[in-house]
């Protein structure tokens, strides 16, 4: 469920430069840069509260973090937990998803996660689901050549619709797992709070993939 909207979001997220990018557009095939490293670039699409990719950033310096959230809201959400913590290897900015390439250069992201995403489902709005074919082209133009994406969900709907729609697209599997929380192998899996609240209700899917090579 979407939070109520803040009419103070952007005040509040203003307050944490360290970690919000406002005019992000001015970073296209900068981001390195603005890291002041050349380390693996990694982005979730959709990061909610900010449990994963926070958890992600503290576990993994070595790697550049970039959180991306369509509602400035659910941000300010994400950014108060930076209260407790320091990380140099986290950004956060307010985009939707169809605007990715005016904020990514071509092969400038090393893997992309799509964790609970909305999963639109109703047919009418297939269209709207991050791993339509639209997306998938976005996604293709920033990953870099065997960059990843990896998706969780347990939405069943959202899941077959993917697989379907990523071998349409001629996509590699590299991984796909029915119910990631009984299954080995996982074991560094790093949950979202939405994945600790109804995990107990169902079955996880995970599906990671990578674009074939031209």
């Amino acid at each position: 469920m979407r939070l109520r909207n803040n009419p103070n979001a952007y005040e509040i997220l203003e307050q944490y430069k360290d970690y919000y990018i406002n005019n992000n557009t001015q970073y296209i095939g900068k981001w390195s840069k603005l890291f002041d490293n050349d380390h693996p670039i990694y982005i979730e699409i959709g990061m909610g509260k900010g449990d994963f990719i926070i958890e992600n950033a503290l576990r993994y310096p070595e790697i550049n973090f970039i959180g991306i959230e369509k509602y400035p809201s659910v941000l300010v959400k994400a950014v108060k937990k930076l209260d407790e913590v320091k990380l140099d290897n986290l950004k956060i900015i307010n985009v939707d998803a169809n605007n990715l390439n005016d904020i990514f250069a071509e092969n400038e992201v090393d893997r992309i996660y799509l964790n609970f995403s909305d999963p639109w489902p109703k047919r009418k709005h297939a269209k709207r689901r991050l791993t339509a074919k639209s997306f998938l082209e976005i996604y293709k133009h920033i990953l870099k050549n065997n960059g990843e994406i990896i998706l969780k969900t347990d939405n069943r709907i959202l899941f077959e619709y993917t697989l379907l729609s990523m071998n349409q697209f001629g996509m590699n599997f590299i991984d796909v797992c029915l119910d990631l929380h009984h299954a080995e192998g996982y074991e560094d899996n790093i949950q979202s709070e939405y994945e600790r609240k109804f995990s107990p209700y169902g079955p996880i899917y995970r599906i990671e993939t990578t674009f074939k090579g031209e």
